[in-house]
C-alpha cells in the first residue's frame, strides 16, 4: 500500500536531489523511499544483536567514579606498555 506524504525542505536541496535523481534514473520518491526503508532497517537491525550469556554476566561488574576519565587511563596504559 502505497501513502502520499508532503515534505517541507530547502529548495536548494530539492534541486539537488533532483538532479541526483535523474542522474541516476530514479525517481526522487523511490529514492527516498529507499533512505528512509534502508536507515529504519539498520536500526531494527541493531537492536537484534544478541547479548550473550557471558557479556551479560559481566555488565556492571566494575564501579567506576563518575569522574573516570578512560581515555587518560589508556594513555597512560600505552606509555607503560611501550616504554
Amino acid at each position: 500500500m502505497e501513502t502520499k506524504l508532503t515534505l517541507r525542505l530547502n529548495d536548494n536541496v530539492i534541486k539537488r536531489a533532483k538532479n541526483y535523481a535523474r542522474s541516476h534514473r530514479i525517481s526522487l520518491s523511490k529514492m527516498i523511499e529507499s533512505y528512509l526503508d534502508s536507515i529504519t532497517k539498520q536500526k531494527e537491525e541493531e537492536k537484534k544483536i544478541p547479548i550473550t550469556p557471558l557479556v551479560e554476566s559481566l555488565s556492571g561488574v566494575i564501579n567506576l567514579p563518575a569522574d573516570f576519565d578512560y581515555k587518560k587511563e589508556y594513555r597512560v596504559f600505552l606509555e607503560e606498555k611501550y616504554k
